[in-house]
């Protein structure tokens, strides 16, 4: 699928269980961009400006665009921004051949319209039946619902496989004592997760990729740019599968139109580090 991206007038226009905070004040301006790694993302707020939005269409898919608000790039211009959890909702709506108008939110300088339907300016938030929907596991959910093919759903019995991952990860990336237990932590669930897809992968439901994989897939993207760049950590070759997995979800084409770019996620992550 090759996706259209055209820029319009954004129109005017609502934490989870897992969430990340972002605290970088670098200003940028609003942007659209043309597309070619918790469940919603926050931060402080800031004067209004403008926006701008993108419509990526797929072939396939008769109904309308989706309105999708995410973060935006600090970095470079006209670039989606670092959060794992917008990357997992635009996953599932590539992966199901949906359109949507991606609407990239100046978390420097977010637009009034944004903070009315999201008053605690979090992202995702994406426009379904008329109503503003948070929270990526409510959305990914509803996408599921209402859109049912191709299946995304995960078995509920493998649906938490992997899920301690992505909060060991934050607490190693945080610790400033390296004998704190955090690393090994993270290692305990990193080699889990190689035990169980050692025996049931080459993804979490077998040979399907399902929800959970494009819930995983992001955090597993944070965690090896932000380790290699902050820790000089990778995850150990011993975990071959692991890091077979990681290898195949970050190739997918799906994957490489919605992740960040590796300064943004370096950035992102440095007030955690830092402070």
């Amino acid at each position: 699928m090759s996706p259209t991206a055209t820029a319009t007038a954004m129109p005017p226009a609502v934490l989870s269980r897992s969430s990340c905070l972002l605290s970088s004040a670098v200003r940028l301006r609003s942007f659209s961009r043309t597309l070619g790694s918790a469940s919603s993302f926050a931060a402080p707020g800031r004067p209004p400006r403008s926006s701008r939005a993108q419509s990526v269409h797929a072939s396939s898919a008769s109904d309308p665009p989706l309105d999708v608000c995410v973060k935006a790039s600090t970095t470079v211009p006209h670039r989606l921004g670092d959060c794992p959890f917008s990357q997992r909702v635009l996953l599932t709506l590539e992966e199901k051949h949906l359109p949507y108008d991606l609407k990239l939110i100046d978390f420097a300088n977010k637009p009034e319209w944004f903070l009315e339907i999201s008053p605690e300016s979090k992202v995702p938030v994406v426009k379904l039946d008329e109503k503003w929907v948070a929270d990526s596991d409510i959305i990914t959910q509803s996408l599921e619902e209402k859109y049912p093919d191709p299946p995304l759903a995960t078995p509920p019995e493998k649906a938490s496989v992997g899920s301690k991952i992505f909060s060991t990860f934050i607490g190693f990336l945080k610790s400033k004592d390296p004998n704190d237990g955090t690393e090994q932590a993270l290692l305990t669930e990193l080699t889990s997760f190689d035990d169980y897809l050692k025996e049931n992968g080459p993804f979490v439901n077998g040979s399907m990729l399902s929800a959970a994989d494009l819930s995983l897939g992001p955090k597993l993207y944070h965690l090896e740019i932000a380790l290699s760049h902050y820790k000089s950590w990778s995850v150990p070759e011993s975990l071959k599968y692991v890091r077979a997995y990681m290898k195949s979800i970050f190739s997918m084409d799906s994957f490489v139109k919605t992740r960040a770019l590796p300064e943004d996620v370096i950035a992102g992550w440095r007030p955690k580090v830092i402070g």
